[in-house]
């Protein structure tokens, strides 16, 4: 039921989808979609077309709608519903995209591919398919075999990962809320799982589970619950999970972006912050409530909402798991408690309050009480607190002052500290969970990256987070189009492909310059700086420069009217998004209090002070506070160089990422939220398609499937496929492309799906995974083909086998039948015994025939012996060669011993200078460090260079006011006011000048770096190719020296094989046999392995059979007894039989008295012979054994000698080179050594140049100060020297050589500008001079203005006149009002007109769009229908290949048939001769039946006339010799006449044997040939009866189990009835005892020789685990070995990748480098040199490992061996095991037997009483041992009765768990033990019983009344057991048993206490199970019962 709630969530069930019902309503209907409000899109069927227009009707109701053309799309056939890959469908629209992510999501199928990348939707409840067992299912596998599923993304890019070496990375993107969290964590669980070091769960290491333990604490601090999401993370990650060359995890590292640290003091409503302080006050106890100041929800001014609770989800077990997971991490308990203060600290910040004072603006705390527990947290002194906040000091100029703070300023500082401390603190948990998981000794050799971001966010209003968060998307939406569309089609064209380029419309780099760009325009980032550069800017100036500035861009937007709340808007590929500036200054500055920063970073917890130790780099409020120009340039200027905004830190930490994510390969995951109600199974169309279209899912599934998404090398796909192809490709050399083309014509596959490249060859989607299915085929093909012939010569084997048999049996059956007509005639029986006497005649010829072989078995003897003594001469010679070779071989080990401890001096000598040499590398790192922090100094100089220019420039200012405010001239004045002006602009240009440079220099570094990249991409692909040339060039040489190797092997072998030619002769035939026994014997022990695996599987079948042969028991009981009464019988017919042969015999004897003598020699001489014969044999094959043992010692003592030879020989010629290599090494590291000392020495020169340089620039810019014309001529030459201190640089480094370049460019570019500042200077003179003209002018216009008020003075004359007229025109009007409405109706007219044309404008604008969209849709469809018309012409090839198949399947077959045909003909003409001969045999066999008729004939008449001469007493002694002359002749004739008979027998079987087997080939070619035409037909109805096959099997099985079940019910009833007849037949068994007694005692000594068998087995079975563990040590040492080897291979791979790097950076440096040519020439000389060694160190390195592979298989080889002895070893103690356990069953049942048995004497005892009356009178002598005896018996009556009181207590104990059946059997048992004990204990006093008969009385007396004592006691605790029924577990019914066997036992007791016993007690045989004893139960609760 599991694995099918499973498979409900993983796969698709088509047998819905394939439904024919279905396709034809599709096909009937003309199914499409329409656009619906409500549903996205909703299916119609297509009913007519009216123009433009089309009338559908609604298949949901019905309801026909005219919709225009260019809105319907159309809809998949129903066979691609629900596919699991959406670039599968034939139509790609919006509609079939979402309406098969809808019937997944709904069908539980929430993973879906869409090309190349996975769509998630978030199911919203817990599905089952992310367990252990799944993580198995895809492990390993290609993703079409699987679903779809995150785990088969993981598991491909791990793969891929593994296979090319490349870096990988999984991007999870998606809403909040969509599941990428969820999502990132099955990731980091399934690569934990896979690539763990340690392969189980309980033995997983600390880094996977402190990798996972990683997020639990990410979520806590960093996860908070919204309206969207109750676990959203509010802040982006990136996971980097390292791992080394073998694919095991070796560390991780988690990088963080935008924490969205407002949340920590305010929260929207029905939102939460984050989760750390819920769990923190829900889970703390008192005590740490105590110590951190916590409080309830209520009292926190920052927890807005109060105490809001997430759904099935406890605080408190949060807290303590995240607690758990912090110590699993390895954070001290200490840093733990510092965190905790941190956050309770935060939430006391928001507690604290200000008041506005009466008279002022100031803010005061009238209550200190919560800055107090904020100061006592925090490690901080509180009125140095509370004055930092309210009264902080300020740098005002060059002085400080205290500046008191507004309530509004004090809230903002107190909220801005409480986010800074809370982000700083998680921060600082990220870096220590990075410590903590970076902490392996391991190198990694790749990575998977795991990035889990915020997706694409558009609100009602947007702020800075959202720009932020849609930039990131920006760029990773490019990363994936570059992915997919940019470096796919640009791979097509360097491989050379045809390929039309696809322009798919999503160009983000516009829309990225215009948020990113630095200048020419500045984007809206740089405009942010910008702004925060200047003291008096604000929010709206920032927008309106952003609008001046970019108001022509295509992406950015204003406001359409003025109301809109939205500030600006910007076009992302999403959507139009609108952004509102409030407060962007503030939150890209991100200011801070300066004073209680100080404060912090001087805090007594060290932890807090860890928190604050980078104080120095923070933007204080002064420098927002708006102050005066003087004083935001003083202090806000000199931190210029620390302060970095928070748009800068972000767009550098993207760009690092980005970078990162372009040098691995991408796998796109695409989270999708189905709806904002976080309802599981609801799904939302219009939300679904919106992020659909976001994030770019059509157009990845169309370059999908337009592209040639998949690829592959020329030599692999050879390699792979072309098992596809087999005569394709000559033999010989032919180049890859080539083979490719021949193979790609040889497979017939389209032209348009494949493309064949430079390099590689391209396929469709699909094409390859056809090829793989075809391929797998083809292996199934031969490997069945190899099946069928090896399980057809098996068949024909064992069939004549059976044939063979068959014959046996036949000639037995007509021997038996033969016997049985014979052996009750009475001449028969004469004959028998007559036949041995007739040979007397012939025994001298036998004598002589006896000696002659008793000559010759002597002659052989003598032969023997004479080859023995050879054999011994030549085993002596050879054991002296041994000796001989043994001593050699002592000697080279000694020499290798030496070798190998030189070996490991030198190893330990490398490895000191390795160190040696990495201690100078890291001080070349520190020089290079160093030098960069020169750079950053020079940096810094250049800057503060500029602000004293600044500072100059402004008291220039300042001194030129002074002099303005003394001079009272205004001729000074104006020239002072012209140059102040000049300054001013010049200043500003040099300004802007400056930002345009450092903008330029900004795309320079970019364009850079944007180059690197490229390189680096360019130097993989270069070092890939030159991998795989180095591989191919390796792989010739090794195989160059594997043919010199064998070429020299075989001249020694044929050296070697002329001496052992003649050995081998001797030793072939011998070999022979050999192999022959050996071949039997493997095929005994696939026959045993078989027999095992039968053996388990009847296991099971033998335990239910169990029950059933124990109910078939007693019946065989009952069989047994008859069969004793039939071998009675027997026994009485055998001696009636005896008695009638022992007549004959007398009979005989009397008649043969006179050849007794001779039988008696002849007998004695044929034993002598027979003793030889068995010793000559028997020495004969102890000679042979010893010779077979003495030839394989010396083969294989010679074989491990000459192989430790040569082993020793390659180990000392390997160590030779190894020595000489190292010797080499030493020297070049020497020099090494030297020139790198050489080049530290200039480094350290060059350092002290460059510091003295330093210094040379500190005085001349304190120089400098003095005056501002000494300032420029000495700027000059600090610009001079500063470029000479860079060419040095430059030297040193050869990348900054580009820079300097770059640097001389902009210089001259500096100079133009220069040059056109300049002009503008004097354009601004002669501005200053048309400015005096101007004012000219002005005085001019004055006068002009007096004279025009004049004028005007006339003019309102004039007006009053005009007035006067005006009235007189107003009659005139109102008489012309007529001819001003038809004016006004004319001007209405023209107005309507102009409506009507702009509607019909608006109309045409429409159907432009129409047009438009028609376009694109008839593009989709042409796209659709050319990708359909592919598939297509693919199926139509596959069936064309399938019809040349058929075709070629067709021929072969009728050449079969006419094959068959023609056998058919063959064996009609055989079997007509075969019956013309059995014909003519049958003739001559009724001839000889005849014949044998007329012989029976007269054999009668013979026998007649015997019988008359036997009657005829009288002449017997006389007529003997007659009538045995007359018995020979005729049985010679009876001998030659059944000789004839059995001839003409054997022809005739012959011959009908012959027919037989014609028929049955008949038979056999007829039913073949029906079956190859019927297995066609057979092979697709099997496909259907699979199912219900499984359905019948499974029916079977529950039949089987009801019936298993129905079995043990009435097995059950069986044995209860058993039960009850075994309690009647007690009485009946009485009789037996005597019987059982004496077999009892067999059976014990049978038992003991078993026991002593099965410890024998015990100890064999011990002896073999010992040697099986010892193989299995010795199988991990040579595994630990080989790792070790590998390890090693691979380091000196690393180090010959190192070196071919350094020699590949060195030849850079050349090409590049202009100065320091010499030495790096040395250089390069000396690394040429040390690379060819390490090549050559490598080619050593790679021939030792092929030699360690070679013992590696020859190991693996013995170790195989050692595993099948070790098979067969467990199957025999196996077989032993169950031989023990069927000894043990014969052993309980035996004992059952006695127990039954021992019952039966319970009729007798009242007889031994009345013995022991009788016997009283004569034991009165013995009353004093009767009275021992007694105290004896009391003892044990007191045992008894402890024993009794413990047992009631165990069934007490275990009263309420039995049944009353199990009560039933325990009472039979004890009373059988009970009477077995009574008997036992009468036989004793029968035995022992002396004493008088009055004293045996009262004894008697005694004893009774102490029985009746008990008895009562019994009854009593009888009824009290029967008022509360017992109930019995089956503990106690073991215990009952183990009562039982103990019982048995130890009644025998007594009877060893008689005095000839000493009293010693006989011990007890052990118990074949080996369980402990139970005391025995006393007599007297067995008299009770």
């Amino acid at each position: 039921m599991a694995q099918r709630d499973v498979d409900k969530y993983l796969y698709v069930d088509r047998n819905l989808i394939n439904n024919p019902l279905a396709q034809a309503d599709w096909a009937a209907k003309k199914l499409v979609w329409v656009p619906s409000e409500k549903n996205g899109f909703e299916p119609a069927s297509l009913k007519e077309e009216v123009g433009d227009e089309a009338i559908v009707e609604l298949a949901e109701n019905g309801k026909k709608v005219r919709v225009n053309k260019d809105d319907i799309q159309k809809m998949n056939p129903p066979k691609f519903s629900k596919v699991e890959d959406m670039a599968e469908l034939t139509c790609l629209n919006e509609a079939s995209v979402l309406h098969n992510l809808k019937e997944r999501y709904y069908s539980g199928l929430i993973y879906t591919y869409s090309g190349l990348f996975c769509v998630v939707i978030n199911p919203y409840k817990n599905l089952p398919i992310y367990s252990e067992e799944i993580v198995e299912m895809y492990k390993g596998k290609k993703r079409h075999e699987m679903p779809p599923h995150i785990y088969a993304i993981t598991d491909t890019a791990y793969r891929s990962m593994m296979q090319d070496r490349e870096d990988q990375s999984i991007l999870c993107t998606g809403e909040s809320g969509a599941g990428k969290t969820e999502n990132t964590k099955k990731v980091i669980q399934y690569l934990a799982h896979v690539a763990s070091s340690h392969k189980t769960k309980k033995d997983q290491g600390e880094l996977e589970r402190q990798l996972l333990q990683a997020n639990p604490i990410l979520e806590a601090f960093g996860n908070a619950k919204t309206v969207k999401n109750d676990n959203s993370s509010r802040f982006g990650k990136f996971i980097r999970i390292n791992f080394d060359v073998n694919g095991y995890i070796v560390g991780a590292n988690i990088e963080t972006y935008l924490l969205e640290k407002s949340r920590a003091i305010r929260q929207a409503k029905e939102e939460r912050t984050f989760h750390i302080f819920y769990y923190l006050l829900t889970g703390a106890g008192e005590h740490l409530k105590n110590d951190l100041l916590l409080e309830s929800y209520n009292k926190y001014r920052f927890l807005s909402n109060g105490h809001v609770t997430i759904p099935g989800q406890q605080d408190k077990d949060m807290f303590q798991e995240t607690m758990e997971a912090m110590r699993i991490m390895g954070i001290p308990d200490d840093e733990q408690m510092g965190l905790l203060r941190v956050i309770s600290g935060v939430l006391q910040l928001g507690n604290i309050a200000f008041k506005k004072e009466r008279n002022t603006d100031q803010a005061s705390m009238p209550d200190n009480t919560a800055a107090q527990k904020v100061s006592h947290l925090l490690g901080i002194n509180v009125t140095d607190f509370t004055r930092g906040i309210l009264t902080p000091r300020i740098k005002v100029g060059r002085d400080y002052v205290q500046k008191a703070q507004t309530k509004e300023q004090a809230d903002f500082a107190i909220e801005a500290l409480a986010k800074a401390t809370y982000e700083r603190m998680f921060r600082w948990l990220v870096m220590r969970i990075n410590k903590a998981l970076d902490k392996t000794k391991r190198q990694g050799a790749s990575f998977i990256g795991i990035l889990d971001i915020a997706g694409f966010e558009i609100f009602e209003l947007n702020s800075f987070e959202q720009l932020c968060i849609n930039y990131t998307n920006e760029k990773l939406q490019q990363l994936f189009n570059h992915t997919m569309f940019v470096l796919e089609q640009e791979e097509y064209q360097r491989e050379g492909i045809e390929w039309n380029f696809i322009d798919f419309g999503l160009d983000l780099q516009p829309c990225i310059d215009l948020i990113e760009r630095p200048a020419n325009p500045p984007g809206v980032l740089a405009l942010l700086d910008e702004e925060c550069w200047f003291p008096k800017a604000t929010d709206k100036s920032f927008v309106e420069k952003v609008s001046q500035e970019q108001g022509s861009h295509p992406k950015f937007q204003k406001p359409r009217q003025l109301r809109d709340r939205a500030d600006f808007c910007i076009i992302h590929y999403a959507g139009r998004v609108d952004y509102k500036a409030d407060e962007w200054l503030m939150k890209n500055m991100d200011p801070l209090n300066d004073n209680v920063a100080t404060l912090l970073h001087q805090s007594a917890d060290k932890f807090t002070a860890e928190l604050w130790k980078d104080v120095d780099r923070i933007v204080g409020l002064d420098q927002v506070s708006g102050m005066g120009d003087l004083a935001f340039g003083a202090s806000y200027k000199t931190k210029k160089g620390m302060f970095r905004t928070v748009g800068q830190l972000y767009k550098e930490s993207l760009s690092k990422l980005m970078s990162t994510l372009r040098n691995t390969n991408p796998n796109f995951v695409r989270c999708i939220i189905p709806n904002h109600e976080k309802r599981a199974g609801k799904l939302e169309p219009h939300l679904v398609l919106d992020q659909l279209r976001c994030n770019g899912v059509l157009e990845g599934i169309r370059i999908c499937r337009q592209g040639f998404p998949n690829r592959i090398i020329f030599q692999e796909f050879r390699q792979r496929y072309e098992i596809l192809t087999p005569n394709a490709i000559p033999k010989g050399f032919m180049d890859g492309k080539q083979a490719c083309e021949r193979m790609i014509k040889a497979l017939e596959l389209d032209p348009n799906l494949y493309r064949i490249g430079q390099s590689k060859i391209f396929f469709r989607a699909g094409v390859l995974a056809h090829l793989e299915e075809e391929r797998d085929l083809k292996i199934t093909d031969i490997i069945v083909s190899f099946q069928a012939a090896a399980r057809g010569y098996l068949a024909r084997k064992a069939f004549m086998k059976k044939q063979q048999q068959m014959s046996a049996l036949k000639v037995m059956q007509r021997n038996c039948a033969a016997y049985l007509k014979l052996r009750h005639w009475q001449w028969w029986r004469l004959f028998t015994k007559v036949k041995p006497l007739l040979q007397v005649t012939r025994q001298d010829e036998v004598m002589q025939a006896k000696a002659l072989e008793l000559q010759k078995v002597q002659e052989k003897h003598v032969k023997t012996q004479m080859d023995l003594k050879e054999l011994e001469n030549k085993y002596q010679q050879l054991s002296e060669e041994k000796s001989i070779l043994a001593e050699q071989l002592q000697a080279e080990t000694e020499l290798f011993a030496e070798a190998e401890e030189m070996r490991a001096r030198l190893a330990a000598r490398k490895q000191e200078l390795e160190d040696i040499l990495h201690e100078l590398e890291s001080r070349v790192e520190e020089e290079e460090e160093r030098c960069q922090q020169l750079q950053t100094d020079k940096k810094k100089m250049q800057q503060h260079v500029q602000d004293l220019e600044e500072q100059l420039e402004e008291e220039e200012a300042a001194r030129q006011k002074l002099q303005l405010e003394k001079v009272s001239t205004e001729a000074k004045l104006k020239k002072m006011e012209e140059d102040l002006l000049v300054l001013e602009d010049q200043n500003s240009k040099l300004l802007k000048e400056r930002k345009l440079m450092e903008e330029r220099l900004s795309e320079f570094t970019c364009h850079m770096a944007e180059e690197e990249e490229k390189v680096k991409s360019l130097s993989k692909l270069r070092n890939k190719y030159e991998a795989v040339i180095a591989d191919m060039e390796d792989r010739l040489k090794k195989e160059e020296k594997g043919r010199q190797e064998l070429e020299k092997l075989k001249r020694k072998l044929d050296g070697e094989a002329g001496d052992l030619q003649e050995q081998v002769v001797e030793l072939q035939q011998q070999l022979e046999e050999l192999r022959q026994a050996l071949a039997r014997k493997e095929a005994e022990l696939q026959a045993a392995l078989a027999r095992v695996e039968e053996e388990s599987a009847q296991k099971n079948a033998v335990l239910k059979s169990l029950r059933e042969l124990q109910a078939q028991l007693a019946e065989l009981q009952e069989d047994l007894e008859s069969e004793k009464a039939a071998r009675a019988k027997a026994e009485k017919q055998r001696r009636d039989l005896g008695e009638e042969l022992e007549a004959l015999k007398t009979e005989l004897e009397d008649t043969l008295d006179s050849t007794a003598a001779q039988q008696e020699l002849r007998s004695k001489r044929e034993q002598e012979v027979t003793e030889l014969k068995k010793t000559i044999e028997e020495e004969v094959k102890t000679h042979e054994a010893q010779v077979m043992e003495m030839r394989q010692r010396h083969t294989s003592a010679l074989e491990e000698v000459s192989e430790q030879l040569e082993q020793s020989r390659r180990f000392k010629a390997t160590l030779e080179k190894a020595k000489q290599a190292l010797e080499g090494e030493n020297a070049e590291m020497q020099k090494e050594l030297k020139l790198l000392q050489g080049t530290k020495l200039e480094s350290e020169q060059r350092r002290k140049k460059l510091e003295g340089q330093v210094q040379e620039l500190q005085l001349r810019v304190a120089e400098s100060e003095r005056a501002k014309a000494e300032l420029t001529d000495r700027l000059v030459k600090l610009q001079s020297e500063l470029d000479a201190v860079s060419g040095t640089l430059g030297t040193a480094e050869s990348k900054t050589i580009k820079l300097a370049k770059d640097l001389a460019s902009i210089e001259s570019h500096l100079q133009d500008t220069q040059e056109l500042l300049q002009e503008e200077t004097r354009q601004k003179l002669n501005l200053s001079s048309r400015v005096r003209q101007l004012e000219e002018e002005k005085a001019a216009l004055l006068e002009q203005l007096e004279e025009e008020e004049a004028v005007k003075a006339n003019f309102t004359r004039q007006t009053q006149a005009l007035q006067q007229q005006v009235m007189e025109t107003k009659k005139k009007l109102e008489e012309d009002a007529g001819v001003a409405e038809s004016i006004e109706e004319a001007r209405r007219r023209a107005a309507k007109e102009l409506e009507a044309l702009s509607l019909r404008y608006e109309e045409r604008v429409q159907a432009c769009d129409k047009l438009e969209k028609g376009r694109t849709r008839l593009q989709q469809e042409l796209d659709d229908v050319s990708v359909a018309l592919d598939q297509q012409r693919q199926v139509v090839s596959a069936l064309e290949k399938k019809q040349k198949k058929f075709d070629q399947m067709l021929a072969e077959e009728k050449l079969i048939s006419a094959r068959y045909a023609e056998e058919r003909d063959r064996a009609e003409a055989d079997a007509r001769e075969k019956e013309t001969k059995v014909l003519s045999l049958s003739r001559a066999l009724e001839e000889a039946q005849e014949m044998r008729d007329e012989l029976e004939r007269q054999n009668k008449q013979l026998r007649a006339e015997m019988d008359d001469l036997v009657s005829s007493k009288d002449d017997v002694g006389k007529n003997v010799h007659e009538l045995e002359r007359s018995k020979r002749a005729l049985e010679q004739q009876v001998q030659e006449m059944r000789a004839q008979l059995e001839e003409l027998e054997d022809e005739l079987q012959a011959t009908e044997d012959g027919k037989l087997r014609l028929e049955v080939n008949m038979q056999a070619l007829k039913a073949q040939h029906e079956r190859e035409l019927q297995s066609r037909d057979d092979a697709n109805d099997d496909k259907k009866k699979l199912l219900s096959k499984q359905v019948r099997e499974l029916e079977a099985e529950l039949d089987a189990e009801r019936k298993q079940r129905a079995q043990a019910l009435a097995a059950r009833k069986k044995l209860e009835l058993d039960l009850q007849e075994a309690l009647a037949q007690l009485d009946a068994a009485n009789k037996g005892r005597d019987e059982a007694g004496k077999q009892l005692r067999k059976l014990q000594a049978q038992m003991k020789e078993l026991w002593r068998e099965v410890e024998e087995a015990r100890a064999a079975r011990e002896e073999i685990f010992i040697q099986s563990r010892e193989s299995e040590k010795k199988l991990k040492n040579l595994e630990a070995e080989l790792l070790q080897l590998q390890e090693e291979l691979a380091a000196s791979e690393r180090a010959k990748r190192q070196a071919q790097q350094e020699r590949d950076d060195l030849a850079d440096e050349l090409a590049n480098g202009n100065s320091g040519k010499s030495a790096l020439l040395d250089e390069k000389r000396h690394l040429e040199a040390r690379i060819g060694q390490l090549e050559e160190e490598l080619d050593e390195e790679q021939s030792n490992m092929e030699l360690l592979n070679d013992r590696y298989r020859k190991l693996s080889m013995q170790v195989e061996t050692l595993t099948t002895e070790l098979a067969a070893e467990r199957s025999f103690s196996q077989k032993a095991e169950n031989a023990r356990q069927q000894l043990e069953r014969q052993n309980k049942d035996l004992r059952a037997k006695l127990g039954e048995m021992d019952s039966s004497v319970k009729s007798k005892y009242k007889l031994a009483i009345a013995t022991l009356e009788s016997k009283v009178a004569q034991l009165e002598e013995q009353l004093e041992q009767e009275t021992r005896e007694r105290i004896l018996s009391g003892k044990l009556v007191r045992r008894a009765e402890k024993k009794l009181k413990e047992v009631i207590l165990q069934v007490d104990e275990e009263r309420r768990n039995s049944d009353q059946y199990k009560d039933q059997v325990e009472k039979s048992h004890l009373r059988l033990k009970q009477l077995k004990r009574q008997l036992e204990e009468a036989e004793e006093e029968a035995s022992r019983a002396n004493a008088s008969r009055r004293r045996m009385q009262r004894e008697l007396e005694d004893v009774t009344e102490s029985a009746e004592s008990m008895n009562r006691e019994v009854t009593s605790l009888r009824n009290r057991l029967r008022r509360t029924p017992l109930s019995f577990t089956t503990r106690t019914v073991r215990q009952v048993f183990r009562l039982d066997g103990v019982s048995d036992e130890e009644t025998e007791d007594p009877e060893s206490d008689s005095p000839s016993a000493n009293h010693q007690p006989s011990q007890p045989p052990a118990s074949p199970q080996g369980q402990p004893q139970q005391p025995p139960l006393p007599a007297e609760t067995a008299q009770t019962e």
